[in-house]
C-alpha cells in the first residue's frame, strides 16, 4: 500500500540485521505502541474484578488466583509456541490472525458460567495476547540499530499505558455494567484493531528464516545455551515480574476489605498512578542507546526493592500505597526495556525467538507471583505479601551484583552502533 511505503523505507538485504538502514516513522511507532497496549490490556483486565468474578461463579480465593495464573500460563505457552513464528512468517498476517482469535477468546470469557469455562477461556486469552511480543519484535526489526532502544522504549511505553488503562477501565465498566461487559467490549475493540492493523502495518519484505517449525523451537534452546546475556536477562525478567505480579494480583483483596471497601473503579484507578512506568520505559530506551544498560538496571532494581517499604503500610495509608506503586512500576519497566533492547541486539535475525524466549521467563515470573501472592495473603495477610515481593526484588538485585560483567560485550556493541 502507498501509505505503508511512505511509513517504512528499508535499504537492507537481511531481516533487520546490523547492516540495515531503516527509517521507522513516528506515526507507525505510535501505532505499534497503541496496538501493543490494547493487546496486552486483555491479560490484566481481570485484576480489579477478581473478587466479583469469584463471587459470581462461587470460586474460593485460591481458585480466583488461578484466573491470573492460568492467563499467565497461557501467555507463557504462546511465547514459546506462537511468538517464534514471527521469524518465519509474514508478521502482519500473524498479528491480524492472532487478534481475531483473541477476540473470540474474550467473547468466551464474557459468556462463561462455570469456573472451568472461565479458567479455560482465560488461558486462551493469555495464549493469544502474545501478539504484543510479535509487535515488539516487528518494531525492533524495522528500527535502525542506533534508534532501536528509543523505538523499543516507545513501544513498551504503550504496553505500560495499556496495562494501567486496563485496570482502570475494567474497574469502571464493571461498576457500571458488570464484569462480563468488560470482556465483550474488549472483544469488539480487538476485532476492530485487527482490521486497522491489516490496512496499516507494512508487509515483511525480507526472506524469512529457512527453518521448519520444530527447528524453529529447537533454535530457541540453542540461543539460550549460547548466549549468557540472554540467560541473565531472562532471570532478571522472571524476578521483576514475579515482584510486579505479587503486588497487582493481590492488592485488590485488602483494598476491597476494611477499612477501605473500595469499588472496582477506585481499585483500578490506582493503576494510573503507575504511569511513571511509561516514562521510565522511554528514558531507559534512550539510556540503552547510550550504552548505560548496567547502571540503569542496578538503579532500577534498587528502587524495586525499596518500593516494598511504603507498600507495607497500605492498611494505614493510601498515600504510602501510591508511592510504592510509582517506584515499583518505574523500576520494573526500566529493567524490562533494558532487557529487550539488549537481547534483540544479540541477533536481530532471530528477534522473535529472542523476545519470545525472554518473555517465557516473564510469564513464569508473573504466574509464580500471582499464585504465591494470593495464597500467602489467604494464609498470613498483606504483610507477608510484601515480604514475598521484597524477596523477589532483592534476589534480582543480588543477581545484578553477582553477574556484574554480563552486559559487557552487548553494552559495547550497542555503543558502537550508536556511534554510526
Amino acid at each position: 500500500m502507498p501509505g505503508n511505503q511512505e511509513a517504512v523505507t528499508r535499504r537492507t538485504a537481511g531481516r533487520g540485521g546490523e547492516g540495515s538502514a531503516s527509517v521507522l516513522s513516528r506515526g507507525v511507532v505510535i501505532l505499534f505502541a497503541v496496538a501493543c497496549g490494547a493487546a496486552v490490556a486483555n491479560v490484566y483486565l481481570s485484576q480489579p474484578l477478581l473478587v466479583t468474578m469469584g463471587r459470581d461463579l462461587a470460586m474460593s480465593p485460591s481458585l480466583v488466583g488461578g484466573v491470573v495464573t492460568l492467563t499467565q500460563v497461557g501467555y507463557g505457552l504462546g511465547l514459546l509456541f506462537l511468538v517464534p513464528l514471527g521469524d518465519v512468517a509474514d508478521r502482519r498476517r500473524l498479528v491480524v490472525a492472532q487478534l481475531l482469535l483473541l477476540a473470540v477468546a474474550l467473547a468466551a470469557v464474557a459468556a462463561a458460567h462455570t469456573a472451568a469455562t472461565l479458567l479455560t477461556s482465560m488461558a486462551a486469552v493469555g495464549l493469544l495476547a502474545v501478539v504484543t511480543q510479535t509487535l515488539v519484535a516487528f518494531a525492533a526489526s524495522l528500527a535502525s540499530p542506533r534508534e532501536r532502544g528509543r523505538v523499543v522504549g516507545l513501544v513498551t511505553s504503550g504496553v505500560v499505558v495499556g496495562i494501567l488503562f486496563a485496570r482502570t477501565a475494567s474497574g469502571l465498566l464493571a461498576d457500571l455494567a458488570g464484569w462480563r461487559r468488560v470482556y465483550l467490549a474488549s472483544a469488539s475493540l480487538t476485532a476492530l484493531l485487527a482490521l486497522v492493523l491489516h490496512r496499516v502495518l507494512p508487509r515483511s519484505t525480507a526472506e524469512p528464516a529457512g527453518l521448519r517449525y520444530g527447528q524453529l523451537l529447537g533454535s530457541m534452546i540453542s540461543l539460550f545455551a549460547r548466549e549468557r546475556l540472554l540467560r541473565i536477562r531472562a532471570l532478571f525478567g522472571l524476578l521483576i515480574f514475579a515482584a510486579f505480579s505479587t503486588l497487582w494480583s493481590s492488592v485488590a483483596l485488602p483494598l476491597s476489605e476494611a477499612p477501605y471497601f473500595l469499588s472496582h473503579s477506585a481499585i483500578g484507578a490506582f493503576g494510573l498512578i503507575g504511569v511513571a512506568g511509561a516514562l521510565a520505559a522511554t528514558v531507559a530506551g534512550r539510556l540503552n542507546d547510550r550504552g548505560l544498560s548496567r547502571r540503569t538496571t542496578g538503579i532500577a532494581l534498587a528502587l524495586l526493592a525499596a518500593s516494598w517499604l511504603p507498600l507495607a503500610f497500605l492498611r494505614s495509608s493510601l498515600w504510602a500505597l501510591a508511592a510504592g506503586v510509582v517506584l515499583l512500576d518505574l523500576a520494573v519497566q526500566a529493567v524490562h526495556v533494558t532487557n529487550q533492547t539488549l537481547i534483540h541486539a544479540l541477533d536481530p535475525d532471530a528477534g522473535s525467538r529472542l523476545i519470545g524466549g525472554y518473555m517465557v521467563f516473564y510469564s513464569l515470573g508473573s504466574a509464580t507471583g500471582a499464585i504465591a501472592a494470593t495464597s500467602v495473603y489467604t494464609l498470613a495477610g498483606w504483610g507477608a505479601v510484601c515480604l514475598l515481593g521484597a524477596a523477589f526484588s532483592c534476589l534480582g538485585l543480588a543477581l545484578w551484583v553477582v553477574a556484574r560483567d554480563a552486559d559487557g560485550p552487548a553494552g559495547r556493541a550497542v555503543r558502537r552502533r550508536c556511534a554510526r
